[in-house]
């Protein structure tokens, strides 16, 4: 029987503790005894990201903001679902630690993937990113707690406030996305994304690809209004 390995342990900025372990082949971390995040259930992040990229194939210059690295499958999905060369990837992962793992005892999860020029990580409260943009992004995806109704750090409660959701808005292009990853349903949350004056779906995926038990997520897509392209916005002039 193989045994846990503890691989590195880091700090949040907040002061919560955060321990990478490698049983076998799976990897996951965990905060006070509890998984976050495992590399063998990460379906639901992975369906984060194509339904937020998916309405953006065609565009020639898709950029998106990911709150939240962790091990990476929200990001690669996002890669591959906008392949195209103009489209660039800003991630704001808010523990150096975390990022540090992804490129070194996780490298092998995504090899290659942090290579991408079209890529970049910037620690930093992806509020921050997101208060300093104006109409700058097509998709905003969200995947940095348990969801709306579950905090692990306390500066995340504001980004599913009306005044977080109100500043994403102002953080999306006409037609851009807002996409949140969440363990639980929530009703609340979703009448609040409609009070903000969003047009939201809220579906329910499973959480990993593996295991008999059928343990569902929730994902809410919330559109910012309709899309205007650039060329009918100049025949209008």
């Amino acid at each position: 029987m193989k045994h846990y390995i503890k691989l590195a342990e880091t700090t949040t900025p907040e002061g919560e503790p955060l321990e990478l372990y490698q049983h076998d082949n799976e990897f996951f971390i965990s905060s006070h005894g509890e998984r976050l995040m495992t590399s063998i259930a990460y379906g639901s992040e992975e369906e984060l990201a194509r339904m937020a990229c998916q309405p953006l194939r065609p565009a020639r210059q898709p950029r998106v903001l990911i709150g939240g690295l962790g091990m990476c499958y929200t990001l690669s999905a996002a890669v591959e679902t906008l392949p195209q060369l103009g489209a660039e990837f800003v991630v704001a992962e808010l523990t150096q630690g975390i990022v540090d793992w992804n490129k070194t005892y996780l490298k092998d999860l995504h090899p290659g993937l942090l290579s991408d020029p079209r890529i970049q990580i910037k620690v930093s409260p992806v509020q921050k990113l997101i208060a300093q943009a104006s109409q700058e992004y097509s998709a905003i995806m969200l995947d940095v707690d348990n969801g709306p109704s579950a905090f692990h750090g306390e500066e995340n409660e504001s980004l599913y406030t009306m005044e977080g959701l109100l500043a994403a808005k102002a953080a999306l292009k006409d037609g851009g996305i807002l996409a949140v990853w969440s363990a639980y349903p929530d009703k609340k949350f979703t009448k609040l994304l409609r009070k903000a004056q969003f047009d939201v779906s809220e579906v329910e995926v499973p959480a990993s690809h593996r295991g008999r038990k059928r343990r569902m997520h929730t994902i809410w897509l919330a559109r910012n209004g309709d899309y205007v392209s650039q060329n009918e916005t100049k025949r209008k002039r």
